[in-house]
């Protein structure tokens, strides 16, 4: 009977029932639990089971390099940032709102440790999120060019509930780079929030893109609906002695 059980179960790929229904049959048994009770209990864990895989394969498609956490940044240390206001986006409200974030400031203040924080609370609430590094993201636009995949590139970024673009400023980008770029912040205005860290204020992004009147078009829809968190001056927590502890609690 009990091989059966397993059979029917493997072929519903009913991975924790299987893996439990043995000991739960047993301490049914014992306790002279219910069918209801066993079945509940049993469902129960299997969907669990379900929603932690289902959250694990977001985060591993979300490409975080760290999982940074709100409960584990340090807001005692970078005290020039508010942890009120990032225990507010937190909420995720922003979403709905289509509200895009920006984090600027220097090296090393914890920019992406914060954007990638809340990119997980929100993968955590059953959102599709991704985090790609801006030199990556260009590097991308120019491989779609040479083999004609630029509308497939923007089109599964645009459609992804909650984009962060890390490390906007440091590699300055081409003009076909430029173009896409700005593509895909179009196709996100007013649909989908961006988030994205950068180490230059807003006056230098037309010389970083070199199209004055793209980046004013470009700034025009991002910061029409945008909250900008500035680091004026940051602690810079790659020194060892402020260093980020290793990720601890999940949200």
């Amino acid at each position: 009977m009990l091989d059966d059980i397993h059979a029917c179960l493997d072929a519903l790929k009913l991975r924790k029932m299987r893996e439990l229904v043995e000991a739960e049959l047993k301490s049914a048994q014992a306790k002279k639990t219910s069918y209801s009770a066993l079945l509940l209990g049993l469902l129960r864990q299997e969907v669990e089971d379900k929603r932690q895989r289902s959250i694990q394969s977001r985060i591993n498609q979300a490409s975080l390099p760290d999982r940074w956490t709100l409960e584990t940044y340090p807001f005692h240390v970078q005290t020039c940032v508010s942890k009120k206001q990032h225990q507010e986006l937190a909420e995720l409200d922003f979403i709905a709102r289509t509200e895009n974030i920006v984090w600027m400031g220097g090296t090393g203040v914890g920019k992406t440790g914060l954007a990638s924080s809340i990119l997980l609370k929100a993968l955590y609430a059953g959102r599709s999120g991704k985090l790609v590094k801006a030199q990556d993201l260009f590097d991308e636009f120019s491989a779609s060019l040479a083999d004609r995949t630029t509308q497939a590139v923007l089109k599964r970024l645009s459609r992804v509930d909650v984009l962060l673009i890390d490390e906007l400023g440091y590699v300055e980008p081409k003009p076909g780079q430029i173009n896409n770029f700005f593509r895909l912040v179009e196709n996100r205005y007013g649909k989908k929030p961006t988030l994205i860290t950068t180490n230059l204020g807003y006056k230098e992004w037309p010389m970083f893109l070199g199209n004055g009147p793209m980046a004013a078009a470009l700034l025009r829809r991002l910061l029409h609906n945008c909250q900008t968190i500035t680091f004026p001056k940051g602690v810079n927590l790659s020194k060892p002695k402020y260093a980020l502890p290793p990720p601890e609690a999940q949200p």
